[in-house]
């Protein structure tokens, strides 16, 4: 049995002693590019790394599939398929916004098992907000229960659609030409702030065709706990294995999701 609140202390913790004093104050060489367009900062992994360690020792016998090992050695993906519980670390998502020194970044955290998602911790540290969920028991920030939006027709929804660089060509022109068709607002470049405003009300939707399960484990639980729905574009719903699907729709509920669908992807 995991200790939510004694989870959230130590990704606090992290961020408060390797995420924060390196904020706007990164040096030459502490920011590099792992692939085209993707940076990683000394921030990322010594945070994936302390927070690894830690979490190891709270949980034995678990394991631990961060970003930053993954773009090292792809093969830590297969420990998700395994029996074993497996902590999912984003140790900075918005890590371009981090390197840049804009204020939306955030720790992400699962904890999942067989690829389903137990547990989920969201952290911003500049707003020093905690959004935790934990299976069949809510989402939470603080003492405060979350539930998202509710339901809108899709004209009325207001939510970000991610579809450009990793959509399928057909999927990303599909989307382009109907974004008039519902309330579009400018993406922050962070996923766990999109998560943050799903969670707390801000927006009704978000549209990804990137599902990396540090980007989305956290997330979609969290979603769920607080009432809404986090299904791929068949329909089905999402886990820390579906890494290779080609898009997820977040929405308020089954309806407001289908009449999404229906909006931005049908034939």
């Amino acid at each position: 049995m995991i200790d939510v609140a004694s989870i959230s202390k130590i990704i606090e913790e992290t961020a408060l002693q390797e995420v924060l004093p390196r904020f706007q104050k990164l040096k030459a060489g502490e920011v590099n590019e792992k692939a085209q367009g993707e940076v990683v900062t000394i921030a990322d992994t010594e945070t994936e790394r302390v927070l690894s360690e830690r979490f190891k020792a709270v949980l034995p016998g678990s394991h631990v599939v961060g970003e930053e090992a993954v773009s090292l050695d792809p093969s830590v993906m297969d420990l998700l398929e395994g029996d074993d519980p497996v902590w999912i670390i984003d140790p900075i998502d918005g890590t371009s916004n981090y390197a840049s020194g804009k204020p939306v970044f955030a720790v992400m955290v699962a904890l999942a098992v067989a690829g389903e998602t137990r547990n989920a911790w969201i952290y911003d540290p500049i707003g020093e907000r905690c959004l935790t969920a934990e299976r069949g028991a809510g989402a939470w920030i603080g003492r405060k229960r979350l539930q998202v939006k509710e339901s809108a027709p899709a004209i009325d929804m207001s939510g970000t659609m991610h579809a450009s660089t990793y959509a399928l060509p057909d999927t990303a022109a599909k989307i382009k030409q109907r974004r008039d068709q519902v309330q579009a607002i400018p993406s922050l470049r962070c996923a766990g702030h999109e998560y943050l405003r799903l969670a707390t009300a801000q927006m009704h939707f978000s549209l990804f065709t990137r599902l990396m399960p540090w980007d989305h484990a956290a997330g979609c639980l969290i979603q769920e706990e607080a009432g809404g729905v986090a299904l791929c574009f068949d329909g089905t719903p999402y886990t820390a294995l579906r890494h290779q699907e080609k898009g997820l729709l977040i929405a308020p509920s089954r309806d407001a999701w289908l009449d999404l669908q229906a909006t931005l992807l049908a034939v």
